[in-house]
């Protein structure tokens, strides 16, 4: 996985916490003040519809209020223009019939009013009537100053978030770029030797006896692994990720099964091989894949008795390639699953370390690998990583001769 790129995530995740966390305490403050007035509204307009339905008389009623008086029947409203809709007769009639006040919000003509339908004295029935324009525009206001303050507040707490996360992420960076070149340079120096390593075992092996030339034969192959170790050591530690290439899974599995072949023969395991005879390709560093699934191999073979049997198959699926490896060896607890892939925590089994850098390397590759398992039955290792596409096309490359492929070793 791209350190810069964590790193980066990292700063957005410290900013936009920051910057979220300032947001609320603005929209929070906003929301008090907006609720506060709000009901300090409600309250003043409520005193004036009391005061207005019980001293209050038609022309004489504070501005954006009117008052209506129904005496014997008859209604008095005054001379001054009143809104659209008003009186409301049905709650004038409801009170003279139940004596009940009534109260009621209303929306007409635009905008909203507040009206209270009362009992008045000597035997009349009052309805004052408050218009919450004022009001209402207030609230608007309000909200806009609340939104541009919402808006300055993101900007600042951006800047804030930044500056945060870069005090808070710079040590991580720090560390990073540390170990990288501690990296760099250690791979450095030990390509040189190993490379001479490498090249006396082939000289070796081709000065001694052939009945001895295998086994050197074997040692340069070992040799030249380390060296791809440190090359991707190497390649790891500069700025970029991986360059990915377009890999073989199949060709992939079908070398760990080989490589496998002697170690699982002396123990008398069966290794079979199942693909559809064609590539399965996908995009990434041919050297990390193999190394992920020698390791699924070797860890099937390292716990399956003597007599077992490991199955190695590759297929694509929904896009994906999907190697499994499946052994009768001793298991796992089904729990102890996702502690598999940590470091130096196998279980009882004692998986050690090689399953923590499998994930890493399919991780890596934007793909996942799960364990299923249960004690003296056996387990079942799958990695997925998506299918590389042809170039020049959206199409994943998978093409090719349709025959399945199977082979058993033992």
């Amino acid at each position: 996985m791209n350190a810069e790129a964590e790193i980066r995530r990292a700063r957005w995740r410290v900013s936009l916490l920051v910057g979220a966390a300032i947001t609320l305490v603005i929209a929070f403050v906003g929301g008090i003040a907006y609720l506060v007035m709000a009901q300090a509204q409600q309250t003043q307009v409520a005193r004036e519809l009391r005061y207005n339905a019980r001293y209050g008389v038609p022309d004489v009623a504070p501005r954006c209020a009117w008052v209506f008086v129904l005496e014997n029947g008859v209604l008095d409203q005054g001379v001054l223009a009143v809104p659209a809709g008003f009186p409301l007769r049905p709650d004038l009639d409801s009170v003279v019939s139940s004596g009940v006040q009534v109260e009621r919000s209303v929306s007409a003509n635009g905008t909203e009013y507040e009206v209270l339908t009362a009992p008045g004295a000597n035997g009349t029935t009052v309805q004052a009537v408050f218009d919450l324009r004022y009001q209402l525009a207030d609230r608007r206001h309000l909200l806009l100053a609340l939104g541009i303050a919402q808006a300055a507040g993101l900007l600042v707490a951006a800047l804030i978030g930044f500056g945060v996360s870069r005090r808070a992420v710079g040590p991580l960076a720090e560390a990073l770029a540390r170990q990288r070149r501690f990296v760099t340079d250690a791979s450095h120096e030990l390509r040189t030797p190993i490379a001479r390593a490498h090249l006396r075992a082939q000289l070796l092996a081709a000065a001694v006896p052939d009945a001895q030339r295998g086994n050197l034969d074997a040692l340069a192959r070992s040799i030249r692994g380390l060296a791809d170790v440190v090359d991707d050591l190497l390649q790891s530690s500069q700025l970029g990720a991986f360059e990915g290439r377009p890999v073989d899974l199949a060709d992939v599995a079908e070398a760990a099964v080989v490589g496998e072949t002697e170690r699982a023969a002396q123990r008398q395991i069966t290794v079979s091989l199942d693909h559809p005879g064609h590539p399965l390709v996908v995009s990434g560093v041919e050297t990390a894949l193999r190394r992920a699934v020698d390791e699924l191999l070797a860890n099937a073979v390292r716990h399956t008795p003597e007599g077992g049997r490991i199955s190695v198959s590759v297929a694509a699926v929904s896009g994906v390639v999907e190697l499994a490896v499946t052994d009768t060896g001793s298991g796992f607890e089904p729990r102890e699953a996702e502690g598999l892939f940590e470091r130096f925590r196998g279980g009882e089994g004692g998986f050690g370390l090689g399953l923590a850098l499998v994930r890493e390397v399919v991780a890596g590759h934007g793909g996942t690998v799960e364990a299923v398992g249960r004690p003296g039955a056996g387990a079942r290792f799958t990695l997925r990583v998506p299918l590389a596409a042809q170039a020049g096309s959206g199409v994943p490359w998978s093409s090719g001769s349709p025959a399945a492929h199977r082979t058993e070793l033992v």
